[in-house]
């Protein structure tokens, strides 16, 4: 697809199908244009796309509330020239999915990702302990599997569902009702404006010595800035050092973050604002 004004081109974690291709229907819900999506190999590959002007977008996930972050969003974070534009909370649910027609009773095997099938593991030993349980490289595959073949089902989203024309047999069935992935999207440009109900994401690069977390959390107490999540990543240019992920309420314009910066600055190695962008409600 040629890209105009009217078209915007997303690139995203593929294949089609993913959770990540429906955190990209998410993101741009509200946007107006036309979206040329743009599956890619890898995550590393979002981030090379955009930076390449390939794609305007990208959509990358960066953490999961069951499991934790995604450690290769935060290292491609780190050497990144992108901005953070966006955020959105894209629940997992898992649906068992068959093409029309079929039956369960002919199913000889269940497909999805290995992640997939550990996160329906009770389900699946108390439904069907007898059914062969095989992992593929994708739940979108997974799905691409089940519409061709009767006697496969595969696990996988709605999206999925959708995108290979299968039907849900059963909506719902991970064992943990709370299963939800935070999703970041990604510009080369830093255009967001304070609206009120902002996220601001920085890494920091603190002092390896007694002291240096204290001193890097204390302005967000004094001006009262909240913090909304705090990761750690080993430092690559320093063995045993190590950058700090924070995410806090507030956009980098706000007179409370801007004394907060102040302070940061006299305190810590080094400080790289990823951008201020509008809070999603998870």
């Amino acid at each position: 697809m040629q890209k105009t004004d009217d078209v915007i081109r997303v690139a995203f974690l593929g294949p089609p199908g993913t959770f990540s291709h429906a955190a990209v229907d998410r993101a741009f819900s509200e946007d107006g244009r036309t979206l040329d999506y743009h599956s890619v190999a890898s995550i590393d590959d979002v981030f090379l796309d955009v930076e390449a002007g390939q794609s305007d977008f990208g959509v990358v996930p960066v953490e999961n509330s069951t499991e934790g972050a995604v450690n290769t969003t935060l290292d491609c974070l780190i050497d990144t020239s992108l901005s953070i534009v966006g955020e959105v909370f894209i629940p997992i649910e898992h649906n068992l999915l068959l093409q029309p027609g079929a039956d369960m009773v002919d199913v000889r095997r269940i497909v999805s990702h290995k992640q997939s099938l550990g996160q329906c593991r009770l389900w699946l030993r108390s439904h069907y302990p007898d059914i062969e349980l095989l992992d593929v490289s994708s739940n979108a595959e997974a799905a691409r599997l089940a519409a061709e073949d009767p006697s496969t089902a595969a696990i996988a989203g709605l999206k999925a569902a959708e995108l290979y024309g299968l039907n849900v047999v059963v909506a719902g069935i991970q064992d943990r009702r709370n299963n939800t992935t935070r999703f970041l999207t990604l510009a080369r440009v830093r255009n967001t404006q304070p609206s009120g109900a902002d996220k601001t994401s920085i890494i920091v690069y603190a002092e390896n010595k007694p002291g240096s977390l204290f001193r890097l959390l204390e302005p967000f107490d004094r001006f009262q800035v909240s913090l909304t999540r705090l990761e750690t990543r080993p430092a690559r240019d320093d063995m045993w050092s190590y950058v700090f992920f924070i995410d806090f309420e507030g956009h980098s314009d706000d007179a409370a973050v801007k004394q907060v910066f102040s302070q940061l600055t006299e305190r810590v190695v080094k400080i790289k604002n990823l951008g201020s962008y509008t809070r999603a409600s998870s």
